[in-house]
């Protein structure tokens, strides 16, 4: 057979993926799934008041020995940082201001059972109160299904109206039934913060109550798409979304995540993406009746920067044997490398895998607005080639095309849309396999996923896979053939 151009597993695609995107769905490969994040850094989140156990985004790659374990995820507890005893100081500063403190409840509109709760803090002495994203999400997403509450340090509460939602920067505005007393301020002007500079994280840990955590400015994360503060301090589940202050109560920042291996390692919203959705706020008439196309505009517009950033330069080249692998390490990619090497094994394999360190948070169950891409040279000299050929095809038709995965099954995605053919980049034969899917609730947005093997030896084999979690058709098609045409082998043999 002789091999199709680059362009043509493309093109395949092209006319399934638009009808995909009108719900016109042609019978499908099951697809491979984006993989789950390698970061350490997860959201504090909401606390639920029953933890469902939400599915991996998708089969990961085998963790590197460098990276550590997991943050708790949104409404995932973690007990082994309490909190302290309070200084006078942060006794004084917790007096003042818990009048304005507010604990946000998202109740089931049927029954108005609780599923998840954080906090929220008072704007001045207006009615506005500010959050996290994550933590009215459902409401966010599904307003027929989900209302919240508020409950002050009184006891007393009230519903909520969401104002508006930056999903890029996990905040959030929603307006309530008082006013606050003004004791947190918002400044105009950006914090000018120093190293070390105390500051204390208020909000509702555990759905336990009331509290306030002392701890210490230490900068900013390096590797970080959007920009958080470092807050050397514990913050646990339930206070996402509170304030962190300074001693005069200037808000800094907002509570949002932590990494659960560390010591009181904790991250904060820095407040000038707050001031920015405040004064969204400020400008529109009336809240949007449907947040979903609002969402959808932000995290087009993160996949715009994304590949852009991706595709700023051409991809940096590793030799893998006789292979040549496209990468990128930068801020947002790192890489990280293996191998299963053993004198006695039948078979090696070395493996790259790169991937950003972080993604949007867009419900409990779904994150997006991330790349990822892996490399795995399989090769062996002891086994025969049709051996050799039955071990390299399980290992992809399994390992690495995920066929065996719950993500295939996600219902806020349409159906796979997949093309499989022979290509040929410059100097390497490749059997290449493209599956896209369409977000549902989120026009625009696609998740692409390219699995490529080479066809050139047979006692080895180059297993390749690019993953772009909500891209554009146009930048997942533009970010897939550059990965594509990179891939080749030396040609020196």
């Amino acid at each position: 057979m002789r091999p199709a151009p680059l362009s043509a597993v493309l093109a395949l695609c092209a006319a399934a993926c638009a009808a995909m995107a009108f719900g016109i769905v042609p019978a499908a490969p099951a697809t491979p799934a984006a993989p789950t994040l390698p970061a350490a850094q997860r959201l504090l989140g909401a606390r639920p008041a029953v933890q469902p156990a939400a599915p991996p985004l998708a089969t990961p790659p085998a963790t590197p020995p460098a990276t550590t374990p997991p943050a708790p995820g949104p409404g995932e507890t973690d007990d082994s940082a309490t909190l302290p005893t309070p200084s006078s100081a942060a006794q004084q500063l917790y007096a003042a201001a818990r009048a304005d403190l507010l604990q946000i409840r998202m109740l089931l509109r049927n029954g108005r059972s609780q599923s998840t709760v954080g906090s929220g803090f008072l704007i001045g002495t207006g009615n506005l109160v500010l959050t996290n994203y994550h933590v009215v999400s459902q409401m966010a997403l599904d307003p027929d299904v989900y209302i919240g509450e508020y409950v002050d340090t009184d006891g007393k509460g009230g519903p909520i109206e969401l104002m508006a939602v930056d999903v890029l920067h996990d905040l959030a505005v929603v307006r309530v039934d008082r006013a606050g007393s003004g004791f947190f301020k918002v400044p105009e002007h950006p914090v000018q913060l120093i190293q070390g500079q105390y500051l204390y994280s208020l909000g509702n840990p555990l759905d336990l109550g009331f509290a306030i955590s002392e701890g210490a400015y230490n900068g900013a994360i390096t590797r970080s798409f959007y920009e958080q503060l470092i807050f050397t301090g514990p913050i646990n589940a339930g206070m996402s979304g509170g304030p962190s202050v300074t001693a005069s109560g200037m808000v800094a920042g907002i509570n949002v995540s932590k990494r659960r291996d560390g010591e009181s390692v904790s991250f904060l919203v820095p407040v000038k993406y707050a001031q920015d959705l405040l004064a969204r706020v400020a400008r529109q008439a009336h809240p949007p009746r449907n947040f979903n196309p609002l969402i959808a505009q932000q995290l087009l517009a993160h996949q715009r920067e994304m590949i852009d950033r991706l595709l700023a330069e051409p991809l940096s080249l590793k030799a893998m044997g006789p292979y040549r692998v496209p990468v990128r390490e930068s801020q947002q990619l790192r890489c990280w490398g293996r191998s299963n090497f053993r004198a006695e094994a039948e078979f090696t394999v070395d493996a790259v895998s790169c991937a950003m360190e972080a993604a949007i948070y867009v419900s409990d169950t779904q994150q997006t607005g991330h790349v990822s891409m892996s490399h795995q040279y399989l090769r062996s000299a002891s086994l025969q080639p049709l051996q050799f050929s039955v071990l390299a095809s399980s290992r992809f038709r399994v390992d690495r095309s995920g066929r065996i995965d719950s993500a295939a099954r996600d219902t806020r995605l349409t159906r796979p849309a997949c093309s499989e053919q022979f290509v040929h980049t410059a100097t390497l034969p490749l059997r290449a396999v493209l599956c896209v899917r369409a977000y549902r609730k989120f026009a625009g947005l696609y998740n692409f996923t390219l699995l490529t093997a080479s066809t050139d030896d047979g006692q080895a084999s180059l297993q390749s896979r690019l993953d772009l979690a909500g891209v554009s058709y146009e930048n997942g098609t533009r970010a897939t053939r550059a990965f594509l045409a990179a891939l080749g082998r030396s040609t020196r043999r």
